[in-house]
């Protein structure tokens, strides 16, 4: 006996952004989803039914009076895994927010019982209207996940934040959102501060002292962490991935550059998860120009100096109720050196792994132990990266503090 494919309601409502939706469409169909398309009137003059037919392989409609007697208004939403509106503008937010029930859309919306998604796609000033913000809020506080908006070019020569996310990105969403079902939004309502990458430190104008982290391992814990509802703040240094879609990503260099970065976002953060390789040392004396080689002689030792200790400090500046998570890379001695780490910087979970040639730098893959300063010890199999981000945000999760009531 097969299983039923899981199934998704994907809402597009009327913006420019509508034919993103297509890609979305097209990677959620191709891995396996039943997915139902449910444009509004309007979105319909962006991207033509036709269009999504094709592409999802089921009918196609806007009004409640298609198939009156399968009463789609209610079925839809009853019978969904997951609602996803991608793009949601403004007016949609509102009518959502609302709970008016002026089309097929808006009618699913109402008669879910599962998770809901919206994607809003926008001009900056519509996305920060006070009217825009209240109903993003509304929103949340039923239960729905809003995925934050990137910024850059939108529609004629403005730019800022509102553009729809890569729909790659978007998908990541999906993909996690039906992974955890119903139940999977422990993070809402906070706000979580991740670092990923690995810091350069100059040498002079065009070489450094770097490390081989690719910021895979950052990037799994920011995508997971929201898709169960948290609001994002990745601290990212000197990383080659796409945006993780609803993360406000903050992009750094060097240690000091991170530093500044992260202790400025973790103020006001519930929980904060250093996921990245920040280098213990930079050169103490920088370079103003390229160094030359000298063909007759030796190249001068690089004097090294230590960098700040941001774990530590974290530790010490900790806000009540925040939780503080580190990683500990480790080539020997993998938990003797663990412990001793969670021992002196303060933090409440250390992350430790065995780093090495083609191992945990750049693969999709890690495995890991999860020690905590209450003598905890949480093994994680050899797995994808987004697994082990699952188990520390389980970890985290059931650390917070009840969340205050708004």
């Amino acid at each position: 006996m097969t299983s039923r494919k899981p199934r998704v309601v994907l809402g597009v409502s009327a913006g420019i952004a509508a034919y993103k939706a297509c890609e979305l469409l097209r990677r959620l169909t191709e891995s396996g989803h039943d997915v139902h398309v449910v444009p509004t009137a309007d979105a319909l003059r962006f991207v033509g039914e036709p269009t999504w037919a094709a592409l999802s392989g089921n009918p196609v409609s806007s009004q409640v009076w298609d198939g009156v007697a399968e009463v789609p208004h209610v079925r839809l939403g009853q019978s969904a895994d997951l609602v996803f509106v991608a793009p949601a503008t403004a007016d949609l937010l509102a009518r959502a927010a609302h709970g008016l029930a002026d089309g097929l859309l808006t009618n699913t919306l109402l008669t879910a019982h599962c998770p809901v998604v919206f994607a809003p796609a926008m001009h900056t000033e519509m996305w920060e209207h006070p009217a825009t913000r209240a109903n993003v809020a509304t929103l949340r506080a039923r239960g729905a996940i809003v995925v934050d908006p990137a910024s850059g070019r939108l529609t004629g020569k403005d730019t800022g934040p509102g553009r729809l996310p890569d729909p790659s990105e978007l998908f990541e969403v999906a993909r996690h959102v039906l992974a955890r079902g119903a139940d999977g939004r422990d993070l809402a309502g906070r706000h979580v501060v991740v670092s990923a990458g690995g810091t350069r430190e100059a040498i002079d104008p065009v070489r450094f002292i770097g490390n081989r982290s690719s910021g895979l391992q950052g990037y799994a814990l920011a995508r997971t962490a929201v898709a169960r509802g948290a609001r994002v703040t990745l601290v990212a240094a000197n990383v080659a991935l796409p945006d993780p879609a609803g993360a406000h990503v903050v992009p750094v260099g060097s240690a000091e550059e991170m530093r500044k970065a992260v202790l400025e976002a973790a103020g006001a953060a519930d929980a904060v998860v250093m996921a990245a390789a920040v280098a213990d040392f930079r050169p103490a004396d920088y370079q103003g120009s390229k160094i030359k080689k000298a063909e007759s002689a030796e190249p001068a030792p690089i004097r090294l100096a230590k960098n700040a200790d941001i774990l530590a400090e974290l530790g010490q500046r900790r806000t009540p109720g925040q939780v503080i998570v580190g990683f500990a890379a480790e080539t020997d001695d993998v938990l003797a050196n663990g412990r001793a780490k969670l021992a002196r910087k303060g933090s409440d979970l250390l992350v430790v792994n065995q780093v090495g040639e083609d191992l945990t730098f750049g693969r999709p893959d890690n495995a890991a132990v999860v020690l905590g300063a209450d003598g905890s010890h949480t093994e994680v199999s050899r797995g994808a990266k987004e697994a082990l981000a699952e188990t520390v945000w389980d970890l985290v999760a059931a650390r917070l503090a009840p969340a205050s009531p708004d």
